[in-house]
């Protein structure tokens, strides 16, 4: 028997929910290789995130794009991602998987993870509760960061 979620749980559940994000990471030549996948699985467990989707998506060389299970990604005979299996909400459709399909290069494959911060949800919760609400949002490439202190370096500039 399944219990529907009620507005109420369903407001109360937002109301203390941290900030969810989603991730593309791309793997060339469609060759994952799992070492990612224990840290992720500690971040878990350390309650940092929570996984809400984590799905497959490969790019032939023809540009064919196919959702791929969670199986035996780098095909080594072994289950590389036994852990995550049923780790879905079915937030994540085919028709996102095509989307992120779209932005790989061919011959390659991605992990498309869906994931909240639980380590954010007490600062999450207090903004909405003092009527604040997030505006705006992105992320920095860590290799431009580089780059640009690389760059300020060189110009003898003090990155602080």
């Amino acid at each position: 028997m399944t219990s529907a979620v009620t507005d109420d749980q369903l407001d109360d559940r937002l109301e203390t929910s941290g900030p969810i994000d989603y991730l593309v990471v791309e793997f060339p030549g469609a060759r994952l290789t799992g070492e990612a996948f224990p840290i992720l699985v500690d971040l878990v467990d350390r309650g940092l995130v929570r996984i809400i989707d984590l799905r497959f998506v490969r790019r032939t060389a023809d540009g064919r794009i196919t959702a791929v299970e969670l199986a035996d990604l780098d095909h080594d005979g072994t289950l590389d991602v036994a852990v995550f299996e049923g780790v879905s909400s079915g937030l994540l459709d085919d028709g996102d998987l095509e989307e992120a399909g779209t932005a790989l290069e061919g011959d390659c494959a991605a992990a498309v993870l869906v994931y909240e911060n639980v380590w954010a949800a007490p600062f999450a919760s207090a903004v909405r509760r003092s009527g604040g609400q997030l505006i705006a949002s992105g992320r920095l490439p860590v290799q431009a960061i580089l780059a640009r202190l690389d760059a300020d370096e060189a110009a003898g500039e003090d990155p602080a």
